[in-house]
This record gives C-alpha cells, structure tokens and sequence, in this order.
C-alpha cells in the first residue's frame, strides 16, 4: 500500500509543478519547498534541540498559537520549528515571532520524510487538528517520537472509519495521544480501539480569550466609528458582499459599515467600492480625510480585523455561501457581539452551537438579511442578549491548552 501511496504523491509532485506555471498560489506553493532544506540546514544544528508543530493552513495555525506559546515557555531552550501545507498559512505568518523558524512541510515522500526528521530532530511533535501524512507518521514512529494531535477533530465520513481504510487507520499507530475537540471524534476513535483519547476542547478559544487581554485600539476606527452605531464585516465573499451592498445602499438608519474582504486583490476592491452609493473610504487612501464624514469604510489589507471586531456592535462573519463555510466567528463572539452569518456553517461546531443558542443568526437571502440586521439595529437588548450568549460561551469553552499541558507524556527535560 505505501509503494501506491508514494507512486501517488509522486506523480501529484510532477503535476503540481506544471500547474504552478499557470498559477501563482501553486507556484508559492513549488517554489517555497525549494528553500526548506537549505533553511533548516543553515538554522538548525545538530546539538539543538527542537519541538515541532505542524498545520495546514493559517487557521490551523491559529487554533494552535495557543499551545504554541505555552510550549515555548515550558521548553524555552528548544527551538520551535512550525511547518505549513497551504501559501495562505505560510505566506501570511512566515515572519511570526512564535516560533524560531517557520518553513512548508515538504511533499510527503519517504526520502522527504526521512531528510525532514534527520534535520529537525524533534524531542516532540505537534499535529493540529488534522493532515495525517503516512510518510512523516511512520518515520517518527519508527524514530519513537513522542507525538500528539491537538484539537483534532473527526466525523464519520473519513476514510478511517471506512472499511478500506486499514491503510490510514496504521498511521494514526502514530500518535502517543489525540486531543479531541468533543465527545463525538473520541467515539469514532474508541470503534477503531484507539484509547487513548482525551477530550479537551478546541484550543481556538484559549486564542481569543486572550485576545482581550491586548491593547485593541486603532485609532482610525475610532474616528471613524464617532460614537456611531457600527456593523463590522469580516472576511466576506462576493455573494456576501452582494445582500450586504444592497442592504446599505437602501437602509435609512443612523449605521456605519466597516467591510474587511477576504479578497483584497485592487479589482475586487474597485468593484466593491463602485457597488457602494454611500460616503466609503478605503484603508489605504485613509491619510487626510476626516473619516467620520463616512458611512462605509473598507479594510484593503490584512492584520487587523480582530481588533476591528472590537468596536462592533453588529458582526457580519462571511463564508456562510460557500464551501466548506462561514469563517471564524469566534473572533468576534469573544467581544460579545451578535453575529450573522449565511447558510453554510455545518462543519463548524461552534456555528452550530451559537446559532442553536441563538447568540448568531443565520440568514439564506436578502430579505432574511435585511429583517436580521433591522432586528439587531433597532433593538438594543436583543444586541446585548446574543452578544452576552456570544461572549459567554466563549468563556464557558476555554482552557483546553490547560487540559493538553497537564497530560503530556514528556519525558525530557529543557
């Protein structure tokens, strides 16, 4: 089975370069593995002694900073190597301070494998959430280091819990122990006799509880803000930003919008700006102007939404049209704001929860938008009662990176 899974990324490896010509994230993602090797070499010496985490993408990343952090303080003797699969984790945190070098992971074959461990040596292995690369789980099984998944998170369509899925049921042999986010993945886990199971809870709320012991003022937004009732928009898609447009080209009440897209490419920003008949202004052309005379101020850069979050008093997460789905909402739930968002959010465990608990209301069209957001802008106590059920399910949830530094199984010393 593993000389077909290698023929695979073999030949995955090959097309992914061609298609790198055409493309600009894959050739991120081709060119960036050129310099893992060469770095880790001229950064990591064979006397030092390293701790490794490795994530997906960038929300992966931040759903582990958490732990992350507390590790470094634990072990501050030991450098702290994190490693990415996607450009849109690495190209946004490559200069993080949080760890001591931050690199790709290269493509999981057995030579890569075995050259990447060589190299980094790790005494401890972090893998968040997910990404179960067979290569990389049999090498450190075979090297007998310690490894852990935190906030991981299983469903019963993966292929471990299938009948054909013996294959990737061995890697998960890996694992010294799983750190699950809720009482469904160590089920699925217990049917394929893995035991050693805790649940601990998502690490993601010990992020953004922490966020509110930062300063979280921007100076801009407060002018702009000028004590005005606000609606915050993160992270929107166009199908978004098109029931959003419409809903404030046409209201009539004393609101502002601040947007922050996901997509801050200039032509998307341009045509989202023509869309808008009100007073807008853009981040980057902010300089000089008074920004209270305008109703609608647009985010064309990155960095900053959450502490945008923080002077909402409405919060619209976008995502909830697309696939897999809404994006974070926990960023503003943490502030205590009441949160709309669209109709996807089924694999997002805390979406489910929130709007169960009625703290975030799902819309699926214009008009469900427009009674939502008229709700929420004209009723100030039913802003105060979801935004109270947002912040304190956030509270009630914390403390999983609590849980996963009480029960590692260390048996090294800084």
């Amino acid at each position: 089975m593993f000389f077909l899974y290698n023929l695979v990324v073999q030949v995955a490896s090959f097309l992914v370069k061609i298609v790198a010509l055409f493309s600009p994230k894959i050739k991120l993602f081709v060119d960036g593995r050129k310099l893992v090797f060469p770095t880790l070499e001229s950064e990591i010496k064979p006397t030092d002694r390293t701790i490794w985490f490795h994530a997906a993408s960038l929300g992966e990343f931040e759903q582990g900073l958490p732990v992350i952090e507390k590790i470094k303080e634990k072990y501050p003797n030991h450098k702290i190597v994190v490693t990415f699969f996607s450009p849109s984790g690495y190209e946004v945190r490559k200069n993080s301070k949080v760890a001591d070098m931050i690199v790709y992971l290269p493509l999981d074959t057995k030579s890569n494998a075995e050259r990447f461990l060589k190299e980094v040596h790790p005494d401890l292995v972090f893998f968040i959430k997910y990404e179960y690369w067979p290569n990389y789980l049999n090498e450190l099984k075979q090297l007998q280091i310690p490894t852990y998944l935190i906030s991981g998170i299983f469903r019963e369509n993966q292929v471990f819990f299938k009948w054909y899925g013996g294959f990737y049921r061995k890697a998960l042999d890996t694992f010294e122990h799983f750190f699950v986010q809720n009482a469904k993945s160590k089920e699925l886990l217990l049917k394929i006799g893995k035991t050693n199971v805790t649940v601990s809870g998502d690490t993601r709320f010990d992020r953004v509880v922490s966020i509110l012991e930062k300063d979280n003022s921007l100076d801009f937004i407060s002018e702009f803000k000028n004590d005005t009732l606000t609606i915050v928009v993160g992270s929107s898609w166009p199908k978004d930003e098109t029931l959003l447009v419409d809903f404030i080209n046409s209201n009539n009440y004393d609101v502002k919008f601040i947007i922050a897209p996901h997509n801050i490419k200039e032509e998307q920003i341009k045509q989202l700006t023509n869309s808008i008949s009100k007073k807008t202004v853009l981040f980057s052309e902010k300089e000089g102007k008074n920004l209270a005379d305008f109703d609608v101020f647009i985010i064309d850069t990155i960095g900053i939404l959450t502490k945008i979050y923080s002077y909402a008093d409405i919060a619209y997460v976008g995502g909830g049209f697309g696939n897999p789905g809404v994006h974070n909402i926990l960023e503003p739930a943490t502030f205590g704001v009441p949160i709309v968002i669209g109709p996807n959010f089924s694999h997002f465990a805390e979406a489910i929860a929130l709007v169960n608990m009625e703290g975030c209301v799902s819309i699926s069209s214009q008009k469900e938008l427009n009674e939502a957001f008229e709700n929420l802008i004209q009723n100030e106590d039913i802003r105060f009662e979801k935004g109270h059920i947002c912040s304190t399910f956030v509270q009630m949830n914390k403390n999983a990176t609590e849980i996963i530094l009480k029960s590692l199984n260390t048996d090294f010393t800084d």
